[in-house]
């Protein structure tokens, strides 16, 4: 074991002095990526919001700029995010915020890579609670970072640990990658049909672009197809809210009479995963506030105004519930994929940023879900859309739920590997059932 005192790892903060970018100074698009507490997850990097600054402004700060190889890694409100900053990171230039360090290895004792797994790890997290300080807003001092210690093995078993590991990660990747894929696929299907109007008429040709008629809704003040209503959110589905409960409510995941249950911080992107979920006693739930296949579990509050709103659909077969902070959306009918290309639309978020209130928190209230305004096709069309898609949303599941798997998989296997529990041989040999996780996992247990 090595202190990161004691090993060749530089800390790196960010610049805070008088150039730090104050709001004016950030924009959609430009030379260099601003990091905010978004882009750092628990998952690795995630650009679904960025701002950047200018050149003129970078030139003007010292401290806090990435090289590839560097990790960065959140010290202050959630503490202990991390991501690595490799090839696959589309921006050259990029900084870290005043909540976040660079965690820079400057000897080839180290993989950066290893350093990256040993961050992720249980191993890591749980030296962080012990050493973090503050209640308001936790934080990780660099002087209490320093203190941190590292499993320490030479250049070949380091490289032996993340060759194993890099394999689950390729493959997870591999699939996100899919899936990006496939939501694209319904995406421009969804946009087609419902925005443009271009779905197929009686005579196989697209609808509006061949003199459909359209007609005027006052109501969503724009032409919709004849034949189609005007409704809102309501019309269509059903809005549950989530479980209330306190941080002296949470149990052992081991505890009886208990359930798991899923946070804001569960939804990443479009994604719902079931990492780090909490348990409490089973009287807290309600059967209505429990998760089935296909409900969209959405952010109703966050102290980000980038999470707000944000959604996905669940897509697995546990008997979950969920906080306070989210809520479901359950669609009627046969509507649900219409209703989830709905909630991933441009026009839901800007509706979102436009109405949703507070400061530190922001909050969306039952009564604006409710009322989010959109056209209503009649059913058949909503069935024909459905058949378009379906195998879409359902090879997206089956993905998620093997992701799922093979994370549990690695991060169960991870200190492990790093503490000599398990040796490199019968991990690799197990790995070729990678595929197949639970059986891995099963086997590699009882060695």
């Amino acid at each position: 074991m090595k202190s990161f005192a004691d090993a060749p790892i530089e800390i790196i903060d960010g610049d805070r002095g008088v150039n730090y970018p104050q709001k004016s100074d950030f924009f959609e698009d430009g030379y260099c990526l601003f990091l905010n507490t978004g882009n750092v997850t628990d998952k690795g990097f995630s650009f679904s919001s960025a701002s950047f600054i200018t050149a003129e402004k970078d030139s003007k700060l010292r401290k806090g700029k990435l090289k590839r190889g560097d990790i960065v890694l959140t010290t202050r409100g959630t503490v202990g995010n991390v991501a690595y900053y490799d090839a696959s990171v589309p921006y050259e230039n990029v900084r870290i915020n005043s909540g976040m360090v660079i965690l820079r290895v400057t000897s080839p004792e180290i993989f950066p890579y290893y350093l990256y797994l040993f961050l992720r790890s249980n191993l890591f997290k749980t030296q962080v609670l012990s050493h973090g300080s503050g209640s308001a807003q936790p934080q990780l001092p660099i002087g209490s970072l320093r203190n941190i210690v590292i499993p320490w093995h030479d250049k070949l078993r380091q490289n032996k640990i993340a060759s194993v590991l890099s394999g689950l990660d390729s493959k997870i990747g591999l699939n996100n990658r899919i899936n990006a894929e496939l939501e694209a696929m319904a995406k421009t299907i969804y946009d087609y049909w419902f925005v443009q109007f271009d779905f197929s008429d009686r005579k196989g040709k697209p609808y509006k672009a061949n003199g459909g008629k359209m007609v005027w809704s006052e109501e969503l003040k724009r032409e919709i197809p004849e034949g189609w209503e005007s409704g809102t959110l309501s019309n269509i589905a059903t809005l549950v809210r989530g479980v209330t409960y306190s941080a002296r409510d949470i149990k052992d995941k081991n505890d009886k009479n208990i359930i798991p249950i899923l946070r804001a911080t569960n939804i990443s992107g479009n994604v719902v995963d079931l990492q780090n979920m909490v348990y409490v006693p089973k009287e807290f739930v309600d059967e209505k506030q429990l998760l089935k296949q296909f409900d969209i579990l959405i952010t109703m509050s966050s102290g980000s105004m980038d999470h707000i709103g944000k959604n996905g659909f669940y897509y697995f077969d546990e008997k979950v519930g969920f906080g306070a902070f989210c809520a479901k959306i359950v669609a009627k009918e046969n509507y649900r994929f219409y209703l989830y290309s709905y909630t991933q639309s441009n026009f839901m978020f800007t509706t979102i940023k436009n109405e949703c209130l507070g400061t530190n928190i922001n909050n969306l209230n039952g009564s604006l879900v409710n009322g989010f305004k959109l056209p209503i096709p009649p059913g058949d069309l909503i069935d024909k859309f459905n058949l378009k898609v379906d195998s879409v949303f359902n090879k997206i599941g089956i993905n998620q739920k093997e992701n799922q798997k093979l994370t549990e998989f690695r991060d169960w296997l991870l200190p492990m590997l790093m503490n000599g529990q398990i040796k490199i041989k019968e991990a690799e040999r197990e790995m070729a059932m990678a595929a197949e996780p639970e059986v891995s996992y099963r086997k590699l247990k009882k060695l």
